[in-house]
């Protein structure tokens, strides 16, 4: 019928009705995406998805699609990675983390998973923090290592690895007062949601730039276009931190919980259920 990818990101596309999101999610092409649902279309013999002046929506055949999706996808999985002696664990178990959460969270993270199950094939996969959850949601990773929202999703299950402090940061040689702005903000994402509410205790502010990851935002920060604001881990893991000072703020934005997140029906899956039990 479809590979297990297509099937994926159908799945993602059926759950945002987004197609620029889940091209940029799942790192395909608008064209490639357009034409992956043009063939799973020509294949099942019915219209899938409906386009229209109000958005994208699921047809009738395309939510008895996701239903079928989500079930063979299931079938596969259990198949695939089942493991008959929990004892002598093999397989492959694929974990998403951002470039800063790999170099400073993971080592100590999986360290004893390693010991435990040597044989076992961890494939690591890195990104864009707010990609996080997303990929483990629609079965792309197996776990990852993000920042836990208030709200999680109901078929996702988090165990709390670390909390960061979120804090401002301008260029070392700047001399006039960080927090009189302009400011350089993510574009989205739970920092950018934190900045707007602190920005709405303050008041107005000015916006010089916004930037898609954290690095990039410390990097515009260095050179001299604003105050930026990160979690203090990326600030601590950041390449130009040397050129970078910490702006104090009073009172200072919620810190974050970081989490080692998992879809709750993979909990019954052997190599999942022990990276959770060696989780602190």
């Amino acid at each position: 019928m479809a590979d297990d990818r297509e099937l994926r990101i159908f799945l993602h596309l059926a759950r945002t009705l987004n197609f620029g999101r889940t091209s940029l999610d799942c790192h395909v092409s608008p064209a490639t995406l357009t034409r992956m649902v043009q063939r799973l279309e020509s294949r099942v013999g019915h219209r899938l998805l409906d386009r229209g002046p109000g958005g994208v929506s699921l047809t009738a055949e395309g939510h008895r699609f996701r239903e079928y999706a989500l079930s063979a996808l299931g079938l596969w999985d259990a198949y695939r990675r089942a493991d008959p002696d929990p004892v002598e664990l093999t397989g492959r178990l694929t974990v998403f983390a951002t470039v800063t959460a790999c170099h400073a969270l993971l080592p100590d993270l999986l360290a004893p998973f390693r010991r435990a199950h040597p044989q076992v094939r961890v494939d690591l996969r890195t990104g864009d923090a707010e990609a996080a959850l997303a990929r483990v949601d629609e079965g792309e990773a197996d776990a990852a290592v993000a920042v836990v929202p208030a709200r999680l999703p109901e078929s996702l299950a988090s165990r709390t690895v670390t909390s960061t402090d979120l804090v401002f940061v301008t260029a070392r040689d700047r001399r006039d007062d960080g927090l009189a702005g302009p400011f350089v903000l993510p574009r989205r994402g739970l920092v950018r949601e934190a900045a707007d509410r602190w920005f709405r205790r303050r008041g107005p502010y000015g916006l010089a730039a916004e930037a898609d990851g954290h690095e990039a935002l410390l990097t515009l920060v260095a050179l001299g276009y604003g105050t930026g604001i990160v979690p203090r881990i990326v600030l601590d893991a950041g390449a130009v931190r040397d050129r970078l000072a910490i702006v104090p703020a009073d009172p200072p934005p919620a810190s974050l919980s970081i989490g080692l997140c998992v879809r709750r029906a993979d909990l019954r899956r052997p190599l999942v259920a022990a990276l959770w039990s060696l989780t602190n």
